[in-house]
């Protein structure tokens, strides 16, 4: 449950800023996806099943800045794909820290070694390398041999040059509570934080049989805490965070907590979940309708305990109620006894598959607005008629 005191900091300032403005809905995270083109195809991510005219898009470094300014959240998350890839990645890491803006930059690590020449230690900046587990259990979830290593190698480059490095690890069904128990002990030994969430069911995932549903969640997380019982894990999550994953909180999500900026423009209604997009963080925080979204209200929505959800969610707990959030850190997570009611489920409205409608609707839209300044340039261009 370690968190970067200084981070913790301008974290829990910002936290306070909102509520004594009394602001319902703000950001906390922004989730910055400059591109969609990845090194890897892993079986349980539907983040790059697009035609290559999509794949080969790239927002610039100032639309990135632009997002994060527009956006106001104190820390951007910079997923993908795989971020590494992008010809820009050190000018938009350099320009968001001098925004001091908070940058996780998360990736594979399959370039991270190559590539650390263009970054510079700082407080500000954080490698988050993607892991899911020990050798056999993440290279088969990343669906080739080899990577686990190359991945570890990496990180233990980035911290001998003076980088700040976590892993995040994403958890899918048939996960032996023992096993992962025994990947948290690797990473203590390595040296790095843990973030952690069960997968989310991406509609275009390939793999769609090996989702966690929500009572396998909170079955497996007890087991795994219950083996970490005086262990000094470094988990990156609020307390209660760590608590509702073993089922002993009973939150809603905060779609709105960690919104999502991609090339196709601001994700509505989640990071996880498209079903249309705005062109600007205002335009996608006034007109989502966010109260038919979340766990008991969308089918889609109904085993989803994935952080971006359910971490703003965690966080703005804590702040309500310090004195629970403390306790449950100091007494440590309950690993046995009943669990928390689980939200209704028979009044949730069926599932849109709406996603390839919205991707190709929106691939229009942008062909349409290209072609229009390729024309106003030409027509600029052009030389004057005497």
């Amino acid at each position: 449950m370690a968190i970067p005191f200084h981070k913790e900091l301008v974290i829990g300032g910002y936290l306070l800023k909102q509520k004594l403005l009394g602001r319902k809905r703000y950001p906390l995270v922004l989730m910055l996806e400059p591109l969609f083109r990845c090194n890897l195809a892993c079986a349980g991510c539907g983040k790059i099943d697009y035609p290559d005219a999509i794949l080969n898009r790239r927002m610039t470094a100032q639309e990135c800045w632009d997002a994060a300014e527009e956006c106001g959240a104190p820390m951007v998350a910079i997923p993908g794909g795989e971020p590494l890839i992008h010809k820009e990645i050190g000018e938009i890491v350099r320009g968001l820290v001098a925004r001091k803006k908070f940058v996780s930059l998360c990736t594979n690590a399959l370039l991270l070694e190559k590539k650390l020449d263009l970054f510079e230690p700082s407080p500000y900046l954080f490698f988050s390398v993607h892991l899911d587990g020990l050798k056999e259990h993440h290279d088969r979830a990343v669906s080739q041999k080899g990577v686990f290593d190359r991945a570890v190698s990496a990180i233990k480059a980035a911290k001998a040059r003076g980088f700040t490095v976590n892993v995040n690890a994403t958890i899918f069904d048939n996960y032996p509570a023992e096993e992962l128990a025994d990947f948290l002990d690797f990473t203590e030994e390595l040296g790095v934080g843990v973030s952690i969430s069960p997968g989310y069911a991406y509609e275009r995932a390939p793999d769609q049989a090996h989702f966690l549903n929500r009572t396998n969640t909170k079955e497996l997380f007890r087991q795994v805490f219950a083996r970490g019982k005086g262990k000094k894990w470094n988990l990156m999550h609020s307390s209660l965070f760590l608590d509702f994953l073993a089922g002993n909180q009973s939150f809603e999500c905060t779609p709105w907590g960690m919104p999502a900026r991609n090339i196709f423009g601001w994700q509505k209604p989640c990071y996880l979940l498209g079903e249309g997009y705005a062109k600007t963080f205002k335009e996608l925080m006034e007109t989502t309708d966010w109260d038919s979204y979340g766990t008991g209200k969308y089918e889609k929505c109904a085993d989803c305990m994935a952080h971006c959800g359910y971490e703003p969610t965690a966080a703005m707990a804590s702040l309500n109620n310090p004195l629970k959030a403390a306790w449950v850190a100091l007494r440590g997570i309950k690993t046995s006894g009943p669990m928390a009611p689980e939200i209704d489920l028979s009044k949730q409205r069926p599932a849109q598959y709406v996603f390839s409608e919205q991707v190709q609707k929106t691939l229009t839209e942008l062909r349409r607005d290209e072609a229009a300044e390729a024309k106003a340039k030409q027509q600029a261009q052009a030389p004057t008629a005497a």
